[in-house]
């Protein structure tokens, strides 16, 4: 999931730490026969400017290391899939491609792309569900050096002061919720835009009931739907989370107008610099006590598109690079995100203790487009238009998701 992410400071002592334990892979010499080029084009959406400083940071050591030249491209978020899918229809695309994962397995689907085993590059280690972010079709196509997801984050003086504990189910989220609800602030916020914003938000709470996205209108998905909708009719969740986006609402939660919030690991930064703000994260509650959450995976994979030997093994350089652990972590703590690889995410965790509850939550992560490959943009957007409808009151969940189901053609 891309989002407007601020950057994060993790101590050089735990970062050395983590670095010390870790190695690069060394990519082995793949198809083609020209030599290794000496410059490459890479492409991003990074633009905000914390963001696109540590990811230059990231590109420069790569280049140091490698000795290739790298002419960083960059783009907005929303200009990012049609300026790649207009590159692959043609073959104009950069040498190297770092893209919101749920957007991988549309590119690879033109034929564009090159499978990562042609470099040496391999998935040992990864959780299985960052491996199949960037699969279609059983060959891997794409990488990320790090993930984020969601969790819930709570105001630690607003739950003490009502005597509430930090919520691990449905049932207690929701009297959590109402208890810390009236005179104008609410007991939690969300965010129910529109657009892969929504779904990305709500998708914890439909995969965690069961709910499937090749099914949109089953009984699991209604209940989950109905769930949230009822958040916001009872008043523990404002209406005006049809409007919120994710920094709205970390606004909301800053300013103590909300207690709780559904929201990622980029806000820990920002969460930090309120000094007298007391928070805690803890994972996203599940509908009965016991259950693990399902949250979507969000991060960038990097992607070797087809241009030729000699560029692409210079590509596979500088990607296997980026997805060595010591780069790992220091993209990791840059954005605070959880890092690709089990044993590195579990250091990572007990030197961040925020981020234990994301790391948590890895282990039973999906990928959005794991099921479904390429649809999966259609399917979205389908159950996007059903939340907002059903938070709206235009429609009941079952009818919305009904709409949603025929309007997705899955």
């Amino acid at each position: 999931m891309s989002a407007t992410k601020r950057g994060w400071t993790l101590s050089m002592t735990a970062l050395t730490a983590l670095a010390l334990t870790a190695c690069a892979p060394t990519p082995a010499p793949g198809g083609g026969s020209d030599a290794v080029a000496t410059t490459i084009t890479e492409l991003d959406y990074y633009a905000d400017e914390q963001g696109s400083a540590a990811w230059q940071k990231i590109l420069d050591a790569c280049s140091k290391q490698t000795g290739i030249t790298i002419q960083r491209q960059t783009v907005p978020t929303a200009q990012m899939l049609p300026k790649v899918l207009q590159g692959a229809s043609s073959r104009t695309l950069p040498h190297l491609l770092f893209t919101d994962n749920p957007t991988l397995q549309q590119v690879a689907a033109t034929g564009a792309l090159t499978p990562l085993t042609d470099y040496g590059i391999a998935t040992d280690g990864y959780y299985e569900s960052i491996i199949k972010a960037g699969t279609y079709q059983d060959k891997v196509y794409g990488l990320a050096p790090g993930v984020n997801g969601l969790a819930l984050m709570y105001n630690k003086d607003l739950l003490t002061a009502a005597g509430v504990q930090p919520p691990t189910t449905w049932d207690e989220l929701k009297a959590a919720a109402t208890k810390l609800s009236g005179d104008g602030k609410y007991g939690l916020a969300f965010s129910a835009l529109p657009s892969e914003e929504g779904t990305w938000q709500f998708l914890p709470f439909f995969w965690s009931n069961g709910a499937d996205l090749a099914q949109l209108d089953s009984a699991k998905s209604a209940e989950a739907l109905k769930y949230v909708t009822d958040l916001v009719n009872s008043g523990a969740a404002s209406k005006s989370v049809v409007n919120w986006s994710q920094n709205d609402v970390a606004d909301q939660f800053v300013a103590g107008n909300a207690a709780m919030m559904v929201n990622g690991s980029w806000n820990l930064a920002r969460l930090d610099a309120e000094k007298a703000l007391k928070y805690g994260v803890v994972p996203i509650p599940v509908p009965k006590a016991g259950g693990k959450p399902t949250v979507a995976l969000g991060g960038e994979v990097g992607a070797i598109p087809a241009s030729g030997g000699g560029t692409q093994q210079a590509a596979g350089k500088v990607l296997s690079c980026v997805l060595a652990e010591p780069t790992m972590v220091e993209w990791s703590k840059a954005h605070a995100y959880v890092p690709s690889k089990v044993d590195v995410a579990k250091k990572f965790g007990e030197q961040i203790p925020a981020m234990q509850a994301f790391i948590d939550e890895v282990g039973t992560a999906r990928s959005r487009t794991a099921a479904l490959g390429e649809k999966y943009p259609k399917v979205s957007a389908a159950l996007a238009a059903a939340l907002q409808s059903a938070l709206t009151g235009q429609q009941p969940a079952e009818q919305a998701l009904a709409q949603a189901q025929q309007a997705s053609g899955s």
